[in-house]
């Protein structure tokens, strides 16, 4: 009978155990993900609830809490919906939140470990606790200017501050407004996005830093450029075979020059003409030259590969692994399997503008407490030296040479030197191509560093890449 009761009791201590060990999980290792939870109603009610802080620009709220009518307390609003979209995000009551809503969440809604004593203060005072507000890096003129220059057209402008790494436009288009989402008009909220998600344009893809990367095109070939120097094998003196067709090494195909430049008018090219003129073999030939592993190095050092966060997570662009001679050939004129970020191609151009230092890329200015009181601030950091000075200086003069005398002249702006490089990649077989001007200003003193890119431009139709940077930078420099 004693050993029936001793079973007894073990199996109940055994039982108990069971459930103290599910409840401290619950209580202290789940918490986070339950509550974050979509089908968590309560979570939602609570989120929806608060007084969530707004996200600014320039001083001015983009994003939002507005007091609402109904089963939530409040309702996010967006002003400029379109302009802000891939940098905000949305915070809906039917899909959650995207962009900085997600990124800084736990800020905007009061809950990070840094507002503690916020809440404890709001708490003991009986008033519901308020968010953080986020001010971004961007400036409000240069990101409704970058906007309306895309005109609705597919494509992407960055715009980066070279010393500091502070994003001052990133502009994804076409664009949607987020305030279709944040509404509390179920049926509405799933028609929308229903209808964004068909879209056969893609609106809710962030192009400057996600969805389907794009091929850099001749962008490319400052990396090319920056490895051919770094080598010691190359000097701004060196000539380089120029032929018009290159026969891709074990292939029947030819790598044909740009035609669109003076190339064929050299059958041998020093680095300053062909960079001037984008001419595709002499750089094809420097690749297979050095090898994969240095263009590859080269790449990595500006960026490629790596994770990296704005705090919006962005895309890795990449460089192939495994490359022949051919690919080699093809990848080094940013075509093949080479995949950027418009952010990657403007951070190229930021570190040869700060004197081959990258600095890693923020978008978050400052965060602020309900009572203004300073959470968190920017500052500065490199991200790491992607060249030496000499070679990022040599580079320089380069990319200045191709805005005075070769096809990057579009982006001149009077009264300073700017520096740039254009780009033109080939979309399969659809007749199609990408198109891309990078580039700083004053090349001397550089302030801003851009990329602009379009998608499917057809063949023999401008797509205004470098119209569009000349007036970036125009609005910087004059503005």
């Amino acid at each position: 009978m004693n050993r029936a009761i001793r079973h007894v009791w073990l199996a109940a201590v055994a039982i108990f155990a069971v459930l103290l060990l599910a409840l401290t999980s619950i209580m202290f290792f789940q918490q986070r993900s339950l509550a974050a939870d979509p089908w968590n109603t309560r979570s939602l009610y609570q989120q929806f609830g608060k007084d969530r802080g707004p996200i600014l620009a320039g001083g001015q709220e983009v994003a939002r809490s507005v007091p609402t009518d109904g089963d939530y307390a409040y309702q996010r609003e967006y002003t400029d919906g379109e302009v802000y979209a891939p940098l905000t995000g949305y915070f809906s009551p039917i899909y959650g939140a995207t962009g900085l809503e997600n990124a800084m969440g736990e800020q905007l809604s009061g809950d990070s470990d840094s507002q503690f004593y916020d809440r404890v203060v709001a708490t003991l005072s009986g008033n519901q606790p308020s968010g953080a507000s986020v001010e971004m890096t961007v400036d409000p003129q240069l990101q409704e200017l970058a906007y309306s220059l895309l005109n609705g057209r597919k494509g992407s402008i960055v715009a980066l501050e070279p010393s500091t790494g502070r994003i001052l436009a990133m502009v994804s288009s076409p664009s949607y407004d987020p305030n279709l989402l944040a509404s509390h008009d179920s049926a509405g909220v799933i028609e929308a996005s229903q209808r964004l998600n068909a879209d056969v344009n893609q609106p809710m893809s962030n192009r400057a830093i996600a969805g389907n990367l794009y091929s850099p095109g001749s962008t490319f070939k400052i990396v090319d450029l920056v490895a051919a120097l770094e080598s010691g094998d190359y000097t701004t003196d060196s000539t380089i075979p120029n032929p018009q067709n290159l026969q891709l090494p074990n292939t029947s195909t030819t790598l044909p020059n740009y035609v669109g430049g003076n190339c064929a008018s050299r059958t041998e090219a020093d680095l300053e003409f062909a960079f001037n003129n984008s001419c595709n073999t002499p750089f094809a030939q420097i690749a297979m030259d050095l090898g994969q592993d240095r263009i590859r190095q080269t790449a990595e050092n500006f960026g490629y590969g790596q994770d990296l966060s704005i705090p919006l997570t962005v895309t890795p662009s990449t460089f192939p692994t495994d490359l022949d001679d051919a690919s080699l050939a093809m990848s080094a004129i940013g075509q093949y399997d080479v995949r950027s970020t418009p952010l990657q191609v403007a951070m190229i151009s930021s570190a040869i503008a700060n004197d081959g230092v990258l600095m890693r890329p923020q978008l978050i200015q400052e965060v602020r407490s309900s009572d203004l009181s300073v959470i968190d601030s920017f500052r500065a950091q490199q991200m790491q030296r992607s060249t030496s000075a000499d070679v990022a200086n040599t580079v320089t003069d380069l990319m200045v040479s191709s805005v005075d005398n070769g096809i990057a002249r579009g982006a001149q702006v009077p009264g300073y030197s700017v520096a740039g490089k254009t780009g033109t990649a080939e979309i399969g077989a659809s007749g199609t191509s990408s198109s891309w001007f990078t580039g700083f200003a004053p090349a001397d003193n550089p302030q801003v560093a851009v990329a602009v890119v379009y998608d499917d431009i057809p063949a023999g139709q401008s797509s205004d890449a470098t119209a569009n940077a000349q007036q970036m930078f125009e609005a910087v420099l004059n503005g």
